[in-house]
Parts: structure tokens; C-alpha cells; sequence
């Protein structure tokens, strides 16, 4: 079976979050994979100060294949928690 390589492919990454992924150096799901929501996350941020905690809620939910309403709550508390330091450190 051949993988699909679009990252829209994912769940919760649409054409826009796919595009702006690839303006980071994100190709490919196995790349985002690899680097990860809070890593991805970051350097989303880095280009438009307007990244929101959905977004990285929706890059966790598409690296483990679910939408983000399905992400365990403990893993949300985590993402929250992250997402609230990037807040502050942006500032």
C-alpha cells in the first residue's frame, strides 16, 4: 500500500495549515512526525505571532491520526501548559 505523502492526508490539517507547514520546512507527515507538535508549533509561531493553542492541539491530533476532540486530557493539559510558555516567552 502506497503512503500517502500530503499532509493533508492527516487529520485536522487542512490546505491552509498544510501550506503554512510547508513555508517551515515541513514536507511531509513523516516530518512533522519527527519533529513533533511542540517543535512544529514553534516554528509555526516564529512566522505569525497569531498561532493559536487549536493549531497545536490540531498538529498533536494529526501526528496520532485522531481529530484534536479525541486527544487525551492529559496530553491537552500538557499541550496547554507548553502553549501558555510560548505565550509568555513571545511577550
Amino acid at each position: 500500500m502506497k503512503q500517502n505523502n500530503d499532509l493533508t492526508s492527516l487529520p485536522n490539517i487542512g490546505k491552509v495549515i498544510a501550506a503554512r507547514l510547508r513555508e517551515v520546512g515541513i514536507e511531509t507527515p513523516e516530518e512533522l512526525k519527527a519533529i513533533g507538535s511542540e517543535n512544529a508549533f514553534v516554528r509555526l509561531k516564529t512566522m505569525d505571532e497569531g498561532a493559536c493553542i487549536n493549531e497545536l492541539l490540531g498538529l498533536e491530533g494529526a501526528i496520532q491520526g485522531i481529530r484534536d476532540h479525541d486527544l487525551d486530557e492529559s496530553r491537552k493539559a500538557e499541550l496547554k501548559a507548553f502553549y501558555k510558555i510560548t505565550k509568555i516567552n513571545s511577550k
